[in-house]
């Protein structure tokens, strides 16, 4: 975790982590301090309500949360925070998360939740330092890098295909 936690990662369950942690890795790669939660909208929904109310009074500015089937989480952290919420859908049980994505997208009108694709956390982290560049123009700039880099490893690739075609 880099600098002062700007950014809340929740998920369900601990099951949950390891496709979480790639929002992690990029806010640190990003030099954006996060902290990480394990709640659950059903199992402790007190618990969850309060770390939403109390998320802005601690400093959070956009929280990331990654859920799976009914994939509740996202929605019921939205409905007690003024904070963007991001949403990641988990691939979970027989519909491989695209019940996940259904649930989470088609929130009623007045509780927003941003969201990525099935398992993007990556994309989440990435959505949620661009949230952030919006008032911080360090960050912007290494975002800029960030995609500069992306770009970079494109045209990499592409040079080797360029070549070894040539080679035929």
């Amino acid at each position: 975790m880099a600098g002062k936690v700007q950014v809340g990662i929740v998920m369900g369950s601990d099951s949950d982590l390891p496709v979480m942690q790639e929002a992690a890795k990029v806010l640190a790669e990003l030099g954006v301090g996060y902290e990480m939660q394990i709640l659950s909208a059903h199992r402790v929904p007190e618990d969850t309500a309060a770390y939403a109310r109390e998320a802005a009074g601690r400093g959070l500015q956009v929280i990331i949360a990654g859920a799976g089937l009914a994939a509740h989480l996202p929605g019921v952290i939205a409905a007690h925070t003024p904070l963007p919420v991001i949403g990641v859908p988990l691939q979970a049980g027989a519909l491989g998360g695209v019940d996940a994505l259904y649930a989470i997208v088609q929130m009623p009108p007045g509780v927003p939740v941003a969201t990525v694709g099935i398992g993007a956390a990556r994309n989440a982290g990435i959505l949620a330092a661009q949230i952030l560049s919006v008032a911080d123009e360090t960050l912007r700039q290494k975002l800029i890098g960030f995609k500069e880099k992306m770009a970079a490893k494109v045209r990499e690739r592409n040079a080797r295909l360029q070549e070894s075609q040539g080679e035929k």
